[in-house]
């Protein structure tokens, strides 16, 4: 009986050792970064900027999982077109620290509040949110709609609560679900990784990118609060609110997205009758890295008419 006590007691214990056991991010594992880094109020935030230094600002904000480096190929793009880009690294993500806390609208705001401050720009800002970045996109234009210029949302979170399964899980329990994450979302996160070594990417290497992120302490605990707090609830309000003030949008969807299904399309133009949207036919969920040219040419008509 004590022996199979003492084997639960490890099973259960296991995957928060496993976790305490990776590797920190500190300043010895950003020897190496490109960009730079500022110490903000929760913590310190990788970013970089690139682009004509005149250039009007767009700021690019990743998803759940993946960090910056998902711009890789878009940015170039943005450039030609005379923007100024700065992305970063959402907290837990990347190079930038691992604070605790919940990871909910508030936590994310204050971020990009404080980088946005921290780098003195105050308005006339082009947003644009991939996967949970549209949430948070959606968020900040919602927030601050006189300062922003233009909102652009590529396979954008928000429409609808996000998962089933794990995600369901751990979304609807914090304490189980902290342990369901640690102990098989690294696991499961390797086996889609692995579905899509295949795919061609405009970005060098992603797929390798993405697999070291499970290296590293606090990734994990990341995407868990960021389920808890940012992918239960959907957004009707705040794009309602867009919709008002007139905020210029421009939503693109994968045909072939399996993480946001293509009938969110729908329930954002139920929500915000102005936005203009597109498909790409046989894109993913990845479609920031795998189909950069279709998308530079469906945001340059966009981009161009407020340039």
């Amino acid at each position: 009986m004590i022996w199979a006590l003492l084997l639960l007691a490890g099973i259960a214990a296991a995957p928060f050792v496993i976790e305490a056991l990776r590797r920190p991010m500190n300043a010895a594992a950003r020897k190496s970064a490109p960009g730079a880094f500022v110490d903000l109020s929760q913590g310190v935030t990788h970013y970089q900027w690139s682009g004509p230094a005149e250039g009007p600002v767009i700021v690019c904000i990743h998803g759940l999982t993946t960090p910056s480096f998902v711009w890789q190929a878009l940015r170039p793009a943005l450039e030609r077109r005379g923007f100024r880009i700065l992305s970063y690294d959402l907290y837990g993500r990347g190079y930038s620290d691992r604070p605790k806390g919940v990871q909910n609208p508030a936590f994310f705001l204050q971020q990009l509040n404080d980088l946005l401050a921290s780098q003195d720009v105050r308005t006339d800002v082009t947003v644009v949110g991939y996967s949970m970045g549209g949430t948070i996109a959606t968020l900040f234009a919602a927030d601050r709609p006189q300062d922003i210029r233009q909102m652009v949302l590529l396979a954008p979170a928000g429409m609808r609560p996000v998962g089933s399964g794990l995600f369901k899980a751990a979304v609807q329990n914090a304490v189980l679900g902290r342990w369901v994450m640690l102990a098989l979302y690294p696991s499961i996160l390797r086996k889609g990784l692995r579905a899509e070594a295949h795919v061609p990417s405009s970005v060098p290497g992603i797929n390798a990118l993405q697999h070291a992120e499970l290296t590293w302490r606090g990734f994990v605990p990341a995407v868990h609060s960021s389920l808890l707090g940012m992918l239960s609830d959907g957004l009707a309000a705040e794009h309602a609110s867009l919709a008002q003030r007139k905020v210029p949008v421009m939503a693109i969807w994968g045909a072939a997205d399996d993480v946001i299904p293509l009938a969110a399309k729908d329930q954002l133009a139920e929500w915000n009758p102005n936005a203009q949207q597109q498909v790409i036919p046989d894109a993913g969920h990845g479609l920031t890295y795998t189909h950069c040219d279709e998308i530079d040419a469906l945001l340059a008509p966009f981009l161009a008419k407020d340039a």
